[in-house]
């Protein structure tokens, strides 16, 4: 896939009701701190589109950008920030099960984890939680830069023991720094809205 355009379409609070759009949507969901805008903005080959919260755990927003025209990246607020009060987990928690309840345009799921370490208890409940739904994410382990290349095989292995995956699981790695993993996961992007539309059809 070739990103030709993006933009930020939309911007949703707590108590904002969703856009109407008939166009797929794939939604991007993990904790804070976990480079998801920095995935967004490599994938988009854009330098700030997608910006870093100044106060991690208290913006409680979801992001529509428009791709191409074709369809939308959903930008799910962040969870599991270790700082944030019980009121705000909620607040998240609500926004995200919100969204997966109610967007018929939902095409896939992109869960991210940090490279570097086993996914923690917020990672394994929000893959629980969107199988839950009926969707199988795709998987994104960031920051690769940050860990040797001899670890990436006992790294990939312990994400999906972690999370207790199946094998054929999709986990794709990926680095902001040198742009690994990129072109695999705008493939698999392009597969989910394409497949979509192929469903809407039928």
């Amino acid at each position: 896939m070739k990103i030709k355009t993006s933009e930020l379409a939309c911007v949703c609070g707590p108590t904002s009701k969703f856009p109407e759009y008939d166009k797929p949507e794939i939604a991007f969901a993990g904790r804070s701190n976990v480079g998801k805008s920095s995935l967004i903005n490599s994938l988009l080959n854009r330098k700030n589109l997608a910006r870093t919260s100044s106060s991690p755990g208290k913006t409680v927003t979801i992001n529509f950008y428009d791709i191409n025209n074709e369809f939308y990246l959903v930008d799910l607020p962040g969870y599991g920030y270790a700082k944030a009060s019980e009121s705000e987990r909620i607040k998240w928690g609500k926004m995200i099960e919100k969204y997966l309840k109610t967007r018929d345009t939902l095409a896939g799921i992109v869960l991210l984890v940090d490279v570097r370490h086993a996914p923690t208890k917020d990672d394994i409940m929000m893959y629980d939680f969107i199988r839950n739904y009926g969707f199988t994410p795709v998987i994104v382990a960031t920051k690769l830069d940050k860990i040797k290349r001899s670890m990436r095989d006992k790294q990939l292995k312990l994400i999906r023991e972690t999370l207790n995956a199946p094998k054929d699981q999709i986990i794709i790695m990926h680095s902001s720094v040198d742009k690994t993993g990129r072109d695999e996961i705008l493939e698999t992007l392009e597969s989910m809205f394409l497949g979509s539309l192929n469903d809407s059809v039928e």
